[in-house]
């Protein structure tokens, strides 16, 4: 079977307007197929020689292999984290019908 060619990134803000705001412009750009808010996250984590604790909103991204690397670039300019989080899954199996969705929702209009 072979791997789809979807790709899931899995990021984080501070904020849900942060997040949507985030989503909002990668999808304008046709960077991402959708973005999942997933606000309500608490991450501890070592910074500056210490260790924080922080509210945090999860965000996944659904792009394609192709769109991955622009995405990835594109997102570390708009991010509000000197330092972000973005971690790229690629899935063992995906539905055709979604896999398919997708890819459409990534192209450019004509």
């Amino acid at each position: 079977m072979e791997k789809p060619d979807l790709r899931v990134m899995m990021t984080t803000f501070t904020d849900n307007e942060a997040a949507f705001d985030t989503v909002k412009v990668l999808i304008e750009e046709r960077l991402i197929a959708c973005g999942t808010v997933l606000p309500g996250a608490r991450s501890l984590y070592r910074w500056k020689g210490g260790i924080e604790e922080a509210s945090e909103v999860i965000v996944l991204l659904k792009t394609d292999q192709e769109h991955a690397t622009s995405c990835e670039k594109r997102l570390e300019e708009i991010h509000p984290y000197k330092v972000p989080a973005i971690v790229t899954f690629i899935p063992e199996s995906l539905p055709d019908a979604y896999a398919s969705w997708a890819r459409e929702a990534l192209r450019n209009p004509e």
